[in-house]
């Protein structure tokens, strides 16, 4: 059986933790910001866990991360 494909947008998006779970970075934090508070954008630059309802299609888009 070959190898499956990685897909690419998917890999620069989401990485592997240590312990196994997918990390993800958060969305809305490229534009319109005057109008977020500080709080709430210091909290976008953090990344968090994929949530399980995503987690089987991600884990198909990258099979070797």
């Amino acid at each position: 059986m070959p190898k499956m494909k990685t897909n690419r947008g998917a890999a620069k998006r989401f990485k592997t933790s240590g312990s196994g779970k997918i990390v993800r970075n958060k969305a809305f934090s490229s534009h319109i910001l005057t109008k977020k508070s500080t709080k709430r954008k210091r909290n976008l630059r953090k990344s968090t866990v994929l949530d399980s309802a995503n987690l089987k299609g991600v884990r198909r888009m990258i099979p070797y991360a």
